[in-house]
């Protein structure tokens, strides 16, 4: 049991290190967003073109932060010592909308290098936890000294209208702090400045319904963290942080481009030798008092123009070269999207003829890094898995699940064609149905539904559903007919005759 002295003194050790945490991912967000501030440019292109291009950029950190997580699906739970996947862990998951949280989760791990996922009891329905996907700017987890995984605490800070909110999550018990939010505003007297650091410090926040510290039943922090690429020392690494540089250089080339483009994307012409054409100026009784120049927007107009003189000529300066930034710039795309093994086209948009063996063959890194990340976090959502059953009461199932693992829809693309022939010839191997249907993509729970509706197929006419598993049809006078596959007949003719 913490004192209050010590809960407040964890409370602001996290807050410190949230703090420390919050400029990168106030800039992996915006990044993500497109907000880009327009980098590597000379003091001259900044001021007369950096307002010009203060709301543009080439946004490709969000397709490199995207293109793993829309392939990372989780399809269900399994324990240790267990063949089928847990409903009970299923049902948990859905009913707390986890299929789509959960790419949220995922989604701002990769962005911000971790993400965080928080258990907890609801005293309405004891057996529902509350499970939810929490961003990296309102969590921190300290761990045990020498330790990654043993949690010693958890801190979720939050807004609630005028008030900041804390809450501190220990192994055997919660608190929860609050402090009026403060608004930054001009220099303040000295007086004031301490009535505001007074405002600053946390109180317990007293909730009528709930003891403060209440008592944690689960025995374990019931936070957990899903880091992105983590390291053995050091925090973990956010995909964006690496491509933030080359995409800074991306949107210097396409304003220079743009700039170019506008000034220098058509032939010049200049006429040498001559004076500026003037035309006499009259009075109110038209005579002429002098000479004023023509408006040469006229002549642009009219698309006429006449010089006096024998030494008038034209000169041209020929239209600046373009292509010679998109090249750059589609070298720029090549080199980010080796960096973060995402197909070029992905980002390219231009796709050859290519065929499906070669376009697997493109994918390949991307779907190695995806099984990367499911593995990082598997080990996250199979302890939430674990905290799941505690806050069920259900300990067995909670032990089980320390050794259990989470099951994930292939990372790779196949064409149904392509994947239907693979799974038939798996079947002709010895291949059991409910590993093929798992293998083609079918939830825990979807598959356990085929199997009844197999169920009611044999039962409705089992002669036929038996030849069929046997890879025959009946004949009509009890025989069973093999199926042959197309070119099946070409083969056996060949084989004949050799």
């Amino acid at each position: 049991m913490a004192t209050l002295e010590q809960a407040l003194s964890l409370v602001q050790l996290l807050e410190a290190e949230l703090i420390n945490r919050s400029p990168a991912i106030i800039r992996h967000n915006d990044y993500y967003r497109g907000k880009h501030p327009l980098h590597f440019a000379s003091d001259e292109f900044a001021k007369f073109h950096g307002d010009r291009y203060r709301d543009f950029s080439d946004n490709w950190t969000q397709v490199v932060a995207d293109s793993p997580v829309e392939r990372m699906t989780v399809t269900g739970f399994l324990a240790s010592g267990e063949t089928d996947a847990d409903r009970e862990l299923w049902k948990v998951w859905q009913v707390n909308g986890l299929d789509a949280d959960s790419q949220l989760g995922f989604l701002g791990s990769v962005s911000n290098a971790r993400s965080f996922v928080l258990v907890w009891g609801d005293p309405d329905d004891p057996d529902m936890p509350v499970v939810t996907f929490e961003d990296a700017s309102q969590c921190v987890i300290a761990y045990e000294p020498g330790s990654r995984r043993k949690r010693r605490a958890a801190l979720k800070r939050f807004q609630d209208g005028d008030m900041d909110c804390a809450t501190l999550f220990l192994p055997d018990e919660v608190w929860k702090f609050s402090r009026p939010r403060l608004i930054q505003g001009n220099a303040q007297s000295p007086q004031m400045t301490d009535v505001d650091e007074e405002l600053k410090r946390w109180k317990p926040r007293e909730i009528p319904t709930e003891p403060n510290p209440q008592p944690n039943p689960m025995g374990v922090v019931p936070m957990v963290e899903l880091p992105n690429k983590p390291v053995l020392v050091g925090d973990p690494i956010s995909d964006i942080g690496g491509v933030i540089a080359m995409q800074d250089a991306i949107n210097l080339l396409w304003a220079q481009l743009f700039t170019a483009a506008d000034y220098a994307s058509f032939p010049q012409r200049v006429i040498l030798g001559a004076e500026r054409p003037v035309i006499p100026k009259l009075n109110d009784k038209g005579e002429v008092v002098g000479t004023q120049p023509v408006d040469i927007q006229k002549f642009a107009v009219d698309r006429v123009m006449m010089f006096n003189g024998k030494d008038a000529r034209i000169a041209e300066w020929q239209a600046a070269n373009l292509s010679m930034y998109t090249g750059l710039i589609e070298v720029g795309v090549g080199h980010l999207a080796a960096q973060t093994r995402t197909p070029q086209h992905y980002l390219i948009g231009r796709m050859a003829n290519l065929a499906e063996g070669a376009l697997l063959a493109a994918e390949t890194g991307l779907v190695k890094r995806t099984e990367e990340k499911q593995t990082w976090s598997g080990q996250g959502l199979r302890e939430m898995a674990r905290l799941i059953a505690l806050a069920r009461g259900e300990y067995e199932k909670a032990e089980a699940m320390r050794a259990g693992r989470v099951l994930w829809k292939d990372a790779e693309s196949r064409s149904h064609a392509q994947l239907a022939d693979a799974l038939l010839k798996l079947k002709q191997l010895g291949f059991p149905f409910k590993w093929l249907a798992l293998r083609y993509g079918l939830t825990p729970t979807e598959v356990a539904d085929i199997m009844v509706m197999r169920m009611e197929e044999l039962e409705a006419d089992p002669v036929t559903e038996l030849t069929r598993q046997l890879g025959g049809v009946p004949d009509g006078a009890g025989n069973v007919v093999p199926v042959t596959e197309p070119g099946d007949e070409e083969f056996e003719g060949e084989e004949a005759a050799a």
